[in-house]
């Protein structure tokens, strides 16, 4: 039995690359889904999807409100709304900016600790910004899990800082070894 229900992730500037990385190491046969928030201008190409789902197993999906959440599927914040997992559903918000970005990496990380407690495993990938590292410390306050990429093998080291400025992870990894630890969460 998986460890956790859901894996909500955050990245931003060098995030691409990052969650290509990632979710190549992910299988649509574990009991779980997969929740993004990649910072993006918010009139930015629908391109993420695509980019994504060359490079992973996984269903790639951008969410929409209300959306029944599947097993197997990763889910991706659209430009310029809010993400947030309740139990077994994706809602959107076009709520105000959250530490300058919507969507913002703590309040999908938030509604995941509201919605999920121990059952979450939270992902803080690269980025410029301290978005995702009050999520991270709410998922880790409400009994979930979360993994730190290394500072060292990030684009932008500041997310990742940020974090573990706030809480302890479970483990803080370079960027190729969160992809089989993620994994190794949703066995």
């Amino acid at each position: 039995m998986s460890k956790v229900d859901v894996v909500v992730v955050g990245a931003s500037l060098g995030g691409l690359t990052a969650c290509q990385t990632l979710f190549s190491h992910l299988e649509p046969r574990y009991p779980v889904f997969f929740a993004l928030v990649q910072h993006r201008h918010p009139r930015s190409a629908n391109l993420l999807r695509s980019l994504l789902q060359s490079h992973t197993k996984l269903t790639v999906v951008d969410a929409e409100d209300k959306m029944p959440a599947q097993h197997g599927h990763l889910y991706i914040a659209p430009a310029d709304y809010h993400l947030l997992v309740d139990r077994e559903r994706l809602d959107l918000s076009s709520d105000p900016r959250v530490s300058f970005a919507r969507p913002s990496v703590d309040v999908l990380f938030e509604s995941a600790a509201d919605a999920y407690g121990r059952r979450v495993l939270g992902v803080v990938l690269t980025g410029s910004n301290h978005d995702g590292a009050v999520g991270a410390a709410s998922i880790k306050r409400a009994g979930g899990h979360v993994i730190v990429q290394d500072p060292a093998t990030a684009e932008r080291p500041e997310s990742p800082q940020a974090a573990l400025g706030q809480m302890r992870p479970d483990a803080v990894l370079p960027l190729q070894d969160i992809g089989p630890a993620v994994a190794a969460f949703c066995e």
